[in-house]
């Protein structure tokens, strides 16, 4: 077994991972052919179609079902649909993420951009929060244009020459990013010490978090967001990213939130979370569609 395992790894290395590598250079620049319009709508298409199909629907349903008890069942399967369309838009714009940024004024209604001008000016660290809804990316452009400079996390492939690709396409962002792992810990505290600003997805799991109410649910919910704001009095903005058709979308940004403070760092680090976890689920309510359901938010 321990051979037969040594061998794959040296498949991957040598060879498997060049191949994937390849074929995602490939599906990019196919991608990269048509237009942004074209390719997001082939994504979405492609996604819709063949997503209700998979195997991760069936637990997409049962989380939708849960989240949603009274909603009748041809709505819950629209909803499914919805995520599974705007999952394939978004992964076919990542070729167009450039384009994004260049056509921002014709494609993006922005409100809100005041508060991240602040943000940007005040002299303090801070931090910029936002959830995988619609294009999340645009979150991060929304930031970049109005002068904040993110740090950020991002699950690093495993296969380095895909990680090359998928980092060339995401440049138009801005910012820095930091693998998940130990490095992202030092990477945001750099950042934060130094005066600057960090970027947090605050709406996925993490097991080594605590349990806090999401959509009527315990979901195991990160702490990073809370103990930074706590440990550095940094403001916390919001932004909001909405599909509004195609590739179109609407990005709001909101007045920094305000976390309560009872001198027990462990309470208050509880009460920030819940209040970030129930702006996330208001968010879901109002575009249900639009979320990230794929993701394995609580155990089945």
């Amino acid at each position: 077994m321990a051979k037969r395992s040594n061998a794959r790894r040296r498949w991957n290395r040598l060879v498997g991972y060049r191949l994937e590598a390849a074929g995602l250079a490939l599906l990019l620049g196919l991608l990269r052919l048509l237009s942004l319009d074209a390719a997001s709508a082939l994504g979405g298409r492609l996604a819709g179609m063949l997503g209700p199909r998979l195997g991760a629907s069936r637990r997409m349903r049962r989380a939708i079902a849960r989240s949603f008890p009274d909603m009748p069942e041809t709505e819950r399967e629209a909803v499914l649909a919805g995520a599974w369309e705007n999952f394939g838009r978004t992964m076919a714009e990542y070729a167009h993420l450039d384009t994004l940024a260049r056509d921002w004024d014709r494609r993006v209604e922005m409100s809100g951009g005041e508060h991240l001008s602040a943000l940007a000016a005040d002299g303090r660290p801070g931090i910029a929060i936002t959830g995988h809804f619609a294009n999340w990316e645009l979150a991060g452009m929304a930031c970049a244009r109005h002068g904040v400079d993110l740090t950020f996390v991002f699950r690093e492939p495993n296969n380095p020459y895909a990680a090359r690709r998928l980092a060339a396409a995401r440049a138009a962002l801005g910012g820095t990013m930091v693998p998940k792992g130990r490095a992202a810990a030092k990477g945001l505290l750099t950042a934060m010490r130094s005066g600057g600003h960090v970027g947090l997805l605050v709406d996925q799991k993490l097991n080594e978090g605590i349990p806090v109410p999401f959509l009527g649910r315990d979901a195991m919910t990160g702490t990073v967001m809370a103990d930074l704001a706590l440990r550095f009095d940094a403001p916390v903005v919001p932004v909001r990213v909405t599909r509004l058709k195609g590739a179109r979308f609407r990005v709001e940004a909101m007045p920094p939130l305000v976390f309560p403070r009872s001198g027990d760092m462990q309470a208050d680090v509880a009460a920030a979370m819940a209040q970030v976890n129930a702006l996330m689920g208001d968010w879901v309510r109002a575009a249900p569609g639009q979320w990230l359901w794929q993701h394995r938010r609580w155990p089945d």
